[in-house]
């Protein structure tokens, strides 16, 4: 059986933690936070530190941003510690970073698999997740009965590349949501009840993924965040990036991320991304 440890327990990192010890497979865990490590040690995982998570034949690391990444993977020297394991890195980041991380393992016989992922917590537990997948093939291969328990792979290409296509959807997807916001407040406004506007826009040629996931939480009045306005912007502010360091004019990803800037001023950063609503309904002085 392959031996798993898994790095970062936040609301995905542990949400993956736990279905890999559900899958069966033998798993080590660590956080900053002890709270989350009692939480996977009381469903069998057994605690270690950086270093210690070589024990493990594949190491999952799953971290805020890119300077923790960095951090925890760069700068403490760690990677000397996990010579000839796999390294599968599900944070996202700047497709830089994981190259980076990818050309000092490389010096310490460390496979690099990056595989950000689409999906929250919940698709983690259910196995439901889509891994984007920058690897070459043969690291891919001994990693993929991991990431199999964990959803679907998407091979993209090389390291670097998982995280692009990452960012790239995170754009199409918060632009969809924001779209949403603005199209559904116009419809309340203009006298249609929350309920009945859903039912219809659910079966209609404008709704997306994001509408008929998310707006049922807006209807319930509940933003509790399975995925934050916070980390929405993050990923926008990195897709931004992306693009000017390529020339790319992206106007559109611009103003929506101004949208979320203007969420998170509002003091929405810890709620789900739906929350965004909540700008245009200020917007428009009632609710939708």
């Amino acid at each position: 059986m392959i031996r798993t440890a898994v790095l970062g327990l936040g609301a995905m990192g542990g949400a993956v933690a736990q279905r890999l010890l559900e899958s069966g497979f033998p798993t080590l865990v660590y956080d900053i936070d002890p709270d989350a490590v009692a939480r996977l040690v009381a469903r069998g995982a057994t605690a270690c530190d950086p270093a210690g998570a070589g024990a493990a034949d594949v190491i999952v690391t799953s971290l805020p941003n890119d300077r923790i990444v960095t951090e925890v993977l760069l700068d403490s020297g760690v990677l000397a510690k996990w010579s000839g394991r796999v390294l599968v890195e599900l944070s996202t980041t700047l497709p830089e970073t994981v190259r980076a991380v990818a050309d000092a393992a490389a010096g310490h016989a460390v496979a690099v698999v990056d595989s950000p992922v689409s999906g929250g917590p919940a698709e983690a537990l259910a196995g439901k997740l889509v891994e984007l997948v920058g690897a070459d093939p043969q690291a891919l291969e001994r990693v993929r009965p991991v990431l199999s328990a964990l959803g679907t792979i998407e091979h993209v290409g090389a390291v670097g590349h998982g995280k692009t296509v990452k960012l790239v959807n995170n754009l199409m997807a918060m632009g969809n949501i924001v779209v949403s916001a603005e199209a559904f407040t116009l419809g309340v406004r203009l006298g249609m009840d929350r309920q009945e506007l859903f039912d219809v826009l659910s079966r209609s040629g404008g709704r997306s993924f994001h509408f008929l996931k998310r707006w049922p939480y807006a209807l319930a009045d509940d933003y509790h965040a399975r995925f934050a306005v916070a980390l929405g912007e993050k990923d926008m502010r990195l897709g931004l990036a992306l693009a000017h360091q390529s020339g790319c004019v992206t106007p559109i990803s611009a103003a929506v991320h101004q949208i979320f800037e203007m969420a998170r001023a509002k003091g929405l950063g810890d709620e789900d991304v739906v929350a965004v609503l909540k700008v245009f309904q200020e917007w428009a002085g009632g609710q939708a």
